[in-house]
């Protein structure tokens, strides 16, 4: 259970900072503001405008994603493999909710299932980094 109940808990509302690399290892960092928990395994967030990210997905389905709150101060780093979906039921729960808050925007262009693999902690202090569950 890489997802303990504290870490998604703790998730909703923030922005989370998106990072990837392509093919040639060329990084891209991305704030994400759509990221949500599906269950203790996996995450997912709506893709509206990043290009830079969706062309590194396709060549390269690593991904990390880090989540801080520096009011507590607190955070996760997770690690995972994605999906990119275009269709089917999590990409429409995910697009209905997106066209709920930001009707404006229209449906994403594509939804990201994050498959998690490593949770790490990123408050301050001397756990910092360690693996969480």
């Amino acid at each position: 259970m890489p997802l303990t109940p504290e870490v998604k808990a703790f998730l909703p509302g923030k922005v989370a900072w998106v990072a990837t690399a392509d093919k040639t290892g060329v990084p891209n960092l991305s704030p994400k503001g759509t990221l949500a928990v599906v269950d203790d395994d996996t995450l997912v967030f709506a893709d509206l405008f990043s290009l830079k990210t969706r062309k590194a997905l396709e060549e390269n389905p690593n991904v990390a994603v880090a989540v801080v709150d520096p009011a507590i101060p607190n955070g996760y780093q997770i690690k995972g493999r994605c999906e990119l979906l275009t269709s089917g039921p999590l990409y429409d729960k995910v697009a209905a909710e997106v066209r709920a808050k930001m009707p404006q925007l229209g449906p994403p262009k594509y939804v990201v299932r994050i498959n998690v693999t490593d949770v790490y902690s990123l408050a301050p202090g001397p756990e910092a980094g360690r693996k969480i569950g």
